[in-house]
């Protein structure tokens, strides 16, 4: 029979529902294995047991697996007979809507079994722009909602489409799954875009509906309560009867038979279940459609990519075929696919098949094309491309997450399984990935698609997938398609940077912040502390007057940092350690200004002076009541990967900045759908035990603290008030250019790094200590602060500032009260005694205070509440 007479075929016993999966001969059905042992039923239409087999999962919250033999995801299967079955799907919607919703409509397929499928559907459906959910975050893409799929062995689900209006119109939304076993993920999908994008009218698609008839009767009732239309297209129904302890019994199922398997010989472990002799499953030969072969194949160079082990101890060569795929053009629906990609798709498809031919050894009559994960469509394509145009044999399935048990039998679905490390660097950490029944299937070579995210050395790693399929076909190739990555202009600007912002130099600290030098912001102390009490305004909408130190105060902070300058070396020393050990190996430092800054640039000039790492250095704005500043945290995540982010600060008091900064990150990733930033702050000084990060739990001087921004390189402190910031931009400081005279920045941390060479031995043996504790926070700094504010009938802990650091602050920038100091404090407390000495501020001495000491700031105050001096206050 001719090729095209072969396809013609084909394709109208796929639309009609007529297409055999398997061969008549094959008389077993895929799932009888489970069925007799745990008494499964599938009961349905009469196509429903050649559409899917059984197998079991190793999931905890179910125990059978629907393993579908034509969505291309488990088991191989002919790219045309995958490609079909969505297409047909989407010519029923069509027809279902009429043309004039058709042309409205957006197809929203689900990651990660169902992205191809949904994919398909929409070629059906004709010229609608398709999106799918995603599990990878992209750094930068903000979100367009998100829900869970409550079964799934991954279950949160992002929609981060480029344009955001993609799901913004009135159209019908066409949602596509695999499967529908409860409705669960529907539903959850419907309540979250209907909240946000409200229709008129839903259409669900799946290849096979299993809901229960009370499972059915949820989604009917939801759709009355929202006022919408939902319709419900399948290419099969039925359900699945549970016997009574089958979740446990499955469990118990898969517990022996993973023992068994794991007893096997080193050189079948990475194959769960023995290679059956013959192909996984005996699925009909794809259509010949009578296009002329391409000619000789083999003529590709093979190009070694990395050591691939195989069973004879070997190193098997990967052939890496450059497809020439289009500029511009998406790897699939992560971001949205829109009819002008599709056309430069299909323009494209005949080339990139013809260089894929080629690439394949001559002798070769049976391949594979095994896509990746969420990249179903761009394989499934280049698959069914191949198969049209030459007559080799093709299937086509892809590599998943999910965790399937493996057996040997020709009643199971899952006859192999190939286990290998994770190789895109998963926002959820490292784990296994699988591909199921190619081991032993007797593909003469198997073609690997990924986007480029995953071509990592993860994949070319001698237990990575190419060496998997390395040990069963005599022939492995690869073909990676770029990962399309939104192109977003950022209206941001690039970091401040000194000399003309700040006395530090350039590659010191970049300030993610706007310049608002020539705006006067500067009140009276009494005016800002009566304003802030009252609720007239916020701290951070003024800036107070710059302190400036007498020439004895002068001399007590150049005393104290000769005292100190080796102390704080070796706690910088020990918390830049832990991060470098702990964190990240090249982390990006970004401090919470001002107070962080010194602290930031410490830890970056000693990774410079031990390990001769050029970190990278942000200061950004933080403030308590407001959160952190979401632009700067959006610029970082277009520059860096967010896991490498290490928040910084200079000490802790009570902890209200550590809490802040947990509560504003996990607010910014619901607002932008960015993951990955990690609210543990690193510290110089964690006297409140409020983080695990720190160089030393001691409360002690640090002189930084001393003065404020003579010693933050001439910075304010940061300002957030509406008039001045908008919402588009950074949060505002001030340069005091005026204050250069008395800058004692550079000084500050010269004298702190020349003490890193004798330091250097015990920073690093103090930190391998301190890795191996328990460095839990306790709290207890907050504690304090809460039965101090009860004690001395101030009931408000923002007026409780514990610690050298804090205290320091109150005398600098607000009214104060008191100071408690503990008794016995030394020299650590010269400043703040010279301070209160100043201000008229009693000090009294507190046995049992868990800080050196607290500053407390007038619980009341007013300009009437002033002493007859100006300076003392009292109750």
């Amino acid at each position: 029979m001719e090729k095209a007479e072969k396809a013609e075929k084909a394709e109208k016993a796929v639309n009609e529902g007529e297409h055999q999966v398997c061969d008549e001969g094959d008389r077993v059905w895929s799932g009888s294995w489970v069925a007799e042992r745990l008494g499964v039923e599938l009961v349905g239409d009469d196509p429903l047991t050649g559409l899917l087999g059984l197998a079991l999962r190793r999931n905890p919250k179910r125990a059978h697996l629907l393993v579908s033999n034509v969505l291309g995801k488990h088991v191989p299967q002919s790219p045309s007979v995958v490609y079909g079955y969505g297409v047909e799907l989407g010519r029923r919607v069509r027809e279902l809507l009429g043309a004039e919703e058709a042309g409205r409509a957006v197809v929203l397929g689900y990651a990660e079994t169902a992205t191809g499928l949904g994919h398909s559907v929409a070629d059906g459906l004709g010229l609608a722009p398709y999106l799918h959910s995603t599990r990878r975050p992209v750094a930068g893409v903000a979100t367009a909602g998100g829900f869970e799929e409550a079964h799934s062995h991954a279950t949160s689900h992002l929609l981060l489409p480029e344009d955001p209006a993609l799901l913004g119109g009135d159209g019908p939304l066409v949602l596509v799954d695999d499967e529908f076993s409860t409705g669960n993920t529907v539903l959850n999908t419907l309540r979250d875009l209907h909240a946000r994008y409200p229709r008129r009218r839903y259409v669900v698609v799946a290849l096979v509906d299993m809901r229960s008839a009370a499972d059915a009767g949820r989604l009917a009732d939801f759709a009355e309560e929202i006022g919408a239309r939902v319709d419900l297209v399948t290419a099969a129904r039925g359900t699945v009867r549970l016997p009574e302890g089958v979740l446990e019994k499955g469990q118990e199922l898969v517990a022996r038979y993973e023992s068994r398997s794991a007893s096997e010989s080193a050189s079948e472990s990475a194959v769960e279940g023995a290679a059956p002799s013959g192909p996984v499953a005996q699925f009909p030969a794809p259509p010949n459609n009578g296009v002329a072969p391409l000619g000789a194949r083999g003529t590709a160079r093979t190009t070694p990519t990395g050591p691939h082990p195989d069973g004879n101890g070997t190193a098997p060569h990967v052939t890496r075929i450059d497809l020439h795929w289009p500029a511009g053009l998406p790897d699939g629906g992560r971001h949205g696919f829109t009819p002008a990609h599709r056309e430069l798709l299909e323009e494209a498809l005949p080339a990139m098949a013809r260089r894929l031919a080629h690439a394949l050894p001559e002798e070769a009559r049976r391949v594979h094309i095994l896509g990746f994960e969420e990249l179903m469509y761009a394989p499934l394509r280049l698959a069914r491309e191949l198969e049209r145009v030459t007559d080799i044999e093709v299937r086509y399935s892809t590599t998943t997450r999910s965790p399937v048990l493996a057996v040997d039998d020709p009643g199971y679905a899952i006859r192999t399984r190939l286990a290998f490390p994770a190789h895109d660097d998963p926002a959820d950490g490292p784990g296994e990935r699988y591909a199921y029944n190619v081991a032993g299937a007797g593909f003469d070579a198997v073609v690997a698609v990924v986007d480029s995210a995953g071509d990592t050395p993860a994949l070319h790693a001698p237990d990575g997938l190419l060496a998997r399929l390395a040990a069963h076909t005599p022939r492995v190739l690869l073909a990676v398609i770029p990962s399309y990555a939104p192109e977003r202009p950022s209206m941001l600007p690039e970091p401040l940077r000194g000399p003309a912002f700040s006395s530090y130099a350039p590659e010191e600290v970049g300030w993610l912040l706007q310049d608002l030098s020539d705006v006067t912001l500067e009140a009276p102390t009494e005016e800002r502390e009566e304003a802030i009490q009252s609720g007239g305004a916020h701290y951070a909408e003024s800036l107070p007057v710059e302190y400036q130190p007498s020439e004895q105060y002068q001399e007590l902070f150049h005393a104290a940092l000769e005292d100190s300058a080796a102390r704080i070396a070796q706690a910088a020393g020990v918390v830049t350690e832990t991060v470098l050990a702990e964190r990240s190996p090249r982390p990006v430092l970004v401090s919470l200004a001002r107070a962080g800054t010194p602290v930031g640039i410490l830890m970056r000039r000693w990774a410079q002076h031990r390990h001769g790492l050029d970190l990278p250095h942000y200061a950004v704005s933080i403030v308590r009541g407001r959160g952190i500043d979401a632009n700067a945290l959006r610029w970082l995540a277009r520059h860096h990967d967010p896991r490498d982010v290490v928040f910084v600060d200079g000490w802790t008091g009570k902890g209200a900045i550590t809490r802040e900064l947990a509560k504003a990150l996990e607010e910014f990733e619901k607002s932008d759908g960015i993951t990955g930033f990690d609210p543990e702050i690193a510290v110089l000084a964690d006297p409140g035990s409020c983080v695990r990060t720190y160089g030393t739990r001691e409360d002690f001087l640090i002189p930084s603290a001393c003065l404020n921004s003579t010693v933050s390189g001439l910075i304010s402190r940061t300002v957030l008030r509406a008039d001045l910031v908008g919402p588009d931009d950074f949060h505002g400081a001030k340069f005091y250019r005026e204050l250069a005279g008395t800058d004692v920045s550079v000084a500050f941390l010269d004298a702190v790094s020349a003490r890193f060479p004798e330091v250097a031995d015990a920073a690093v043996a103090q930190a391998k200590e301190m890795l191996a504790a328990d460095r839990s926070p306790t709290w207890e700094g907050w504690a304090a602060v809460e039965r101090i504010s009860e004690e001395y009938a101030i009931h408000d802990v923002n007026l409780v500032k514990p610690g050298v650091g804090e205290t320091t602050r109150v005398m600098l920038r607000r009214v104060p009260w008191k100071v408690l100091a503990r008794a016995g404090a030394g020299s650590d407390l010269d400043h703040v005694r010279l301070l209160a000495e100043q201000r008229g501020v009693p000090v009294e001495e507190v046995d049992g205070l868990p800080y050196t000491c607290v500053g407390l700031i007038h619980p009341k105050y007013t300009r009437g509440a002033t002493g007859a001096d100006g300076k003392a206050v009292s109750l």
